[in-house]
């Protein structure tokens, strides 16, 4: 019986190790500063979670070849002024190759020479509940990695003109970059938050969207289009020339102008749109009205709704202010009637009558009495 009892009692125990000891290697990891930072990436398990316990100011580059999770915890890596490193990567974070899967989540990232953060050939970066701002080059650069937007913020990135996302391929890449939207982008400006480079390198991408995305980041002919939740054109640049792009549809613009202001929507190509899609996307005042929608801007020719859309459209609504008529003032009506005094006449003559009545009724009764 005993040995029973310890066999139990063995096993037991051999399962709360198998339970415990992965909870203690996946716990996270606090870090106070850059040489920890380091040295936390360097030695931590694949899969671990490092947590910033202080914001932190980095020197050099950081190169990640495994799965981890750096969680901020709210706090911000700024790029030293002093930075020192001299290799050809200066981006402040880098996955490098397919083994490599960064999270990046409630972290700011501030200042430095080229990127914020870069996913390199088959590398998958997830940003979540993350800030990236004041980088030269751009803030964040999908180079033959795989990018997965859940959260995240652009402030201005760039020198001259800004550079949010930029999808590019290096020439020593051998995976072609995909961008995934699972999420909210929100950018400080509206040009250029997600680029298709230009440098010859890139002939193939993709862009994804999930269905839980309140963003998406389209394909329009030959542009790629950032949208909002209701597919407003927030941001379009080129596709380039020898760029193929794999998406999951295709989308035309349509541009409306009305009352001198302009809005571009994106609908999926071979669609037909209805006048209460277009109204719903114009914004008037009370005392303006929507008269029709027309192809040109002198009103002569009328859209046609009965057509599928198949390429970029404008369509120009002519509006018309609404005059409010002031309501007449209500007259009351004049009595006609001539006033002959009769109704007074009768009024006096019913209590002249029961004056009468009474005093007769009080005259026989004191007769009786007498």
């Amino acid at each position: 019986m005993k040995k029973t009892i310890y066999f139990i009692l063995f096993f037991m125990a051999i399962l709360t190790l198998a339970v415990v000891v992965p909870n203690i290697s996946s716990a996270a990891t606090f870090v106070t500063d850059e040489s920890t930072l380091r040295s936390t990436i360097e030695s931590a398990d694949y899969g671990a979670t490092i947590t910033l316990q202080n914001d932190i100011t980095v020197t050099q580059p950081i190169v990640i070849a495994k799965e981890l999770t750096i969680d901020g915890n709210g706090h911000t890596i700024t790029g030293s002024s002093d930075w020192t490193s001299t290799s050809g990567n200066q981006t402040m974070f880098t996955a490098q190759f397919s083994d490599a899967k960064l999270t990046l989540k409630n972290i700011k990232l501030v200042n430095g020479p080229k990127y914020g953060v870069q996913s390199y050939d088959g590398a998958t970066v997830i940003l979540d509940d993350v800030s990236i701002t004041g980088f030269r080059y751009g803030g964040v650069l999908a180079n033959g990695g795989n990018v997965e937007v859940k959260n995240l913020h652009l402030g201005y990135n760039g020198t001259g003109a800004n550079n949010g996302i930029e999808i590019d391929k290096g020439a020593a890449a051998t995976n072609n970059p995909t961008l995934t939207m699972n999420g909210v982008l929100t950018s400080e400006s509206t040009e250029n938050v997600v680029r298709a480079a230009e440098n010859g390198h890139l002939t193939e991408f993709t862009v994804t969207n999930t269905e839980n995305t309140t963003n998406k980041v389209l394909i329009a002919g030959d542009k790629v289009v950032l949208t909002d939740e209701n597919n407003n054109v927030i941001s379009e640049t080129e596709v380039p020339d020898n760029a193929t792009v794999n998406a999951d549809e295709q989308n035309v613009v349509i541009t409306l102008i009305a009352n001198g202001e302009t809005n571009k929507i994106v609908v999926k190509e071979g669609e037909t749109i209805t006048e209460e899609f277009l109204k719903s996307h114009i914004k008037l005042t009370e005392d303006y009205t929507v008269e029709g929608f027309y192809t040109d801007e002198n009103y002569t020719i009328s859209f046609d709704f009965s057509k599928a859309i198949d390429t970029d459209t404008t369509i120009y609504a002519k509006t018309a202010k609404v005059e409010v008529q002031e309501p007449a003032p209500v007259v009351p009506e004049k009595d006609e009637t001539p006033k002959t005094g009769v109704e007074n006449y009768l009024g006096i003559a019913v209590s002249v009558a029961i004056l009468s009545t009474v005093a007769i009724i009080f005259t026989k009764k004191k007769e009786v009495k007498e």
